[in-house]
């Protein structure tokens, strides 16, 4: 594994191909109080390169925005719905297309209640990933190595869990269910930015 680490933006000319994993950290999990941190992309191929938002941040970060915006680039989240929402309020791209491996997860795999990238990884991959450092202070002006090699481990399997969960959908006949997912995901990251979390639109009441 590699570790690229780049401060407020990637370098010009970084190409990902077709696809690229990308997950983000954050001070928490409230996109309009916790400052974004770290994005980090992975080709799937072991090498991760990571963007450093040291404090206070400068979010201006043309060449990451150039690959989060690209339509012809389809991003790989676990849990999109946070990543999507905290990338579009600092840096005001919108990304898509998108595909979820936990949106996937649900869908596909109805048999149990396990759904996190740690459980995922173990169950589908046969690969332990720490969660450990999930939790630390990563609006740290300088990050540590432990920090770095959590970061990489959250999108170095996205590609290879994309593949067992893709097979699983189609198994299950429901690969067109989570297509429709993915496509409608971010509208409503933008919805959890607009302040509709918890409230669901469509119901009745």
């Amino acid at each position: 594994m590699a570790i690229h680490l780049h401060i407020n933006d990637l370098p010009p000319g970084l190409a990902f191909g077709d696809s690229v994993a990308i997950d983000s950290e954050a001070m928490g999990l409230k996109p309009h109080r916790d400052r974004l941190c770290l994005v980090q992309m992975s080709r799937g191929d072991g090498d991760c390169h990571m963007v450093h938002f040291p404090p206070p941040g400068d979010y201006s970060a043309p060449n990451l925005k150039a690959i989060l915006g690209d339509p012809s680039l389809l991003k790989m989240f676990h849990f999109a719905r946070f990543d999507v929402a905290i990338l579009e309020h600092y840096l005001g791209v919108t990304c898509k297309p998108v595909y979820c491996t936990k949106i996937a997860s649900k869908l596909a795999r109805t048999y149990t209640d396990r759904h996190g990238l740690k459980d995922l990884c173990r169950s589908l991959i046969k690969v332990n990933i720490s969660k450990e450092q999930q939790t630390s202070d990563w609006g740290a002006k300088e990050l540590t190595q432990d920090q770095l090699y959590y970061a990489a481990s959250d999108v170095l399997y996205l590609e290879e869990l994309k593949k067992k969960l893709d097979a699983l959908l189609k198994r299950e006949n429901r690969l067109e269910i989570a297509k429709a997912c993915f496509k409608f995901l971010p509208t409503r990251a933008k919805l959890d930015l607009y302040g509709w979390i918890e409230q669901d639109i469509f119901e009745h009441s």
